[in-house]
């Protein structure tokens, strides 16, 4: 009797740990505070999120190979705050920012993004704060726990 009544409590407990994993998953991967997924919800509504909370929107599709780690890539880019302010960008053509992926030389949502991206290829990257400059942000142009818009564009990969 007292092993049925065990059975019985293990299969509740079991049915509300599965019912329960989808908003728990859900609510792990969601890296935009409510006030910011509003926003980029109406203004991105074709973004497509990525497992790390990246959103993205492809604006050009490019060719070749995917950008990988150790990759020299030169971009040309705008960096926006989500109500429009340009905190940082390259735009002239003949001098794109030119870094290497997979060596911490720009913040996890570029490092993410641009594994997406193909040479030629535009993006916006929507980047959560954990995925750009943190909670702490970088005063004075970035605040705290901002959410990054950037719109990239691969000119150059070198393997």
């Amino acid at each position: 009797m007292g092993q049925n009544r065990g059975m019985r409590f293990l299969r509740r407990m079991l049915l509300v740990v599965v019912l329960a994993l989808p908003v728990v998953v859900q609510a792990q991967r969601e890296k935009l505070p409510p006030e910011d997924l509003e926003i980029v919800e109406k203004r991105w509504p074709e973004a497509v999120r990525t497992s790390t909370g990246l959103r993205t929107v492809l604006v050009k599709e490019g060719s070749g190979d995917l950008v990988q780690r150790g990759d020299l890539v030169s971009v040309l880019y705008k960096g926006e705050l989500l109500d429009g302010t340009v905190f940082d960008q390259t735009t002239d053509a003949t001098k794109p920012f030119t870094f290497r992926v997979g060596r911490g030389q720009v913040i996890d949502g570029w490092e993410h993004g641009l594994q997406l991206m193909r040479p030629g290829e535009k993006r916006i990257l929507i980047v959560p704060f954990e995925l750009g400059y943190g909670t702490r942000g970088d005063p004075p142009k970035i605040p705290r726990r901002a959410t990054l818009v950037f719109e990239v564009e691969v000119v150059e990969v070198k393997k």
